[in-house]
């Protein structure tokens, strides 16, 4: 029940002795010393108070910090070559954590567990443990600097490619110099570079330099990465998106190459993404299902391409693409990691040695995967003991 107010009356006669306890009580309060303390006491109860209310069942858990940079928005500006490495890439999908090293500026990603652990790399793609980091390989004789005297005139985006005066192609100048020592050769290439700045890094500097890399053509600050790629000995391909089977649903980008395009506009989308860096040998299709299967779309294409002295390696999807042919192509026997576990990429890398002794060459293709980039150098380290030479992609393609 609710207890009833007070009447006015009751309200106003005090209880005998009540009056002297209140004088005592002002009394007390006049005093300047009793008013500080009751202040101060206050004070505290108020911010225990506080502290009890805001508290935090993690405080004195361990932190992550998190240092990017801002992500750059596409922009088809012409791109000069020789840029600022270090203003480049966006920072898509980087690990938690990471401490990002971009070209030209030291140090590494670096994962920092609540134990106190540190793990090098980047988490696996399924989400699982990050893969151990596989060693820096030796340090190879860079490439020569692109472009070369003769062998580019001003694009839309930057340098695209031409045969010189004196014949000499883009595949013959920026190929990377191979000799064969009559060894099956077993080549791979590595993509989906360019867009992350840890998986770029580690691909560059941890895969041996017989390993070709190819780039997204997206990628901001590109001339970067492909100088810092070829200072490293890597040979470079350049990925062209292409429509594939359920576009739009599945959209490659603003510069994807249409089946059914208009010459025009298949030209001037072409014509950009060729000129987005100077000093790869060869390109190769991002995705692509339905533009490789259209015959006039395809002969267009490889036309342009032998007429720039640029080949075309494939994802093993055009192999069988009569149009295709004119430029120096390869087609892929496999594709390495599909299936992203370490004993899949093995079985993998194992078959591609079988091709290559049935055959006496083989290509392989993959992408920057942290658990990619460690089973291909560790697997790698092995191949000339097991009877096989690494070879650059661009000693399997031929005309």
């Amino acid at each position: 029940m609710f207890a009833r107010p007070p009447s006015a009356a009751t309200a106003n006669a005090a209880p005998a002795g009540q009056g002297e306890a209140m004088a005592r009580a002002l009394k007390l309060a006049a005093n300047p010393f009793v008013s500080a303390g009751a202040a101060a006491g206050l004070f505290l109860v108020a911010a225990a108070t506080l502290i009890i209310v805001t508290s935090d069942s993690h405080a004195g858990a361990p932190s992550v910090r998190v240092r990017l940079a801002p992500a750059a928005k596409l922009d088809p500006t012409p791109l000069r070559t020789g840029v600022d490495p270090t203003a480049a890439p966006t920072l898509d999908s980087l690990p938690l954590g990471a401490d990002v090293a971009m070209p030209g500026a030291p140090g590494q990603a670096t994962i920092t567990l609540p134990q106190g652990g540190r793990i090098n790399g980047a988490h696996g793609p399924d989400g699982g443990p990050p893969t151990a980091t596989a060693p820096l390989q030796p340090k190879s004789p860079p490439l020569v600097a692109a472009p070369l005297t003769g062998l580019s005139q001003p694009g839309p985006g930057g340098p695209l490619p031409i045969i010189a005066k004196d014949g000499r192609t883009p595949f013959g100048a920026y190929a990377r110099p191979f000799a064969s020592n009559g060894k099956p050769k077993v080549a791979l290439i590595v993509g989906g570079l360019g867009l992350n700045a840890v998986a770029t890094k580690a691909a560059i500097e941890r895969l041996p330099p017989e390993i070709s890399l190819s780039f997204v053509p997206y990628a901001d600050g590109l001339q970067g990465w492909i100088d810092m790629a070829r200072a490293a000995g890597h040979e470079v391909i350049l990925e062209i998106p292409m429509e594939p089977i359920d576009y739009p649903n599945n959209d490659p980008g603003p510069y994807t190459l249409m089946a059914q395009g208009q010459p025009a506009e298949f030209s001037r989308r072409l014509d950009w993404l060729l000129s987005r860096g100077a000093g790869y040998f060869a390109v190769t299709n991002y995705l692509g299902g339905r533009f490789l299967q259209t015959e006039p779309a395809m002969g267009s294409f490889a036309a342009a391409l032998k007429a720039r002295g640029v080949g075309f390696l494939d994802d093993g999807s055009a192999r069988r693409s009569t149009a295709a042919q004119g430029p120096m192509r390869a087609s892929a026997d496999t594709i390495v990691d599909q299936d992203l576990s370490s004993d899949a990429i093995d079985r993998q890398l194992t078959a591609l040695e079988a091709s290559a002794l049935s055959k006496g060459q083989s290509l392989g293709m993959g992408f920057a995967y942290p658990v990619t980039v460690g089973q291909v150098s560790r697997w790698a380290a092995g191949l000339a003991g097991r009877g096989y030479q690494l070879a650059p992609a661009s000693a399997i393609a031929h005309r």
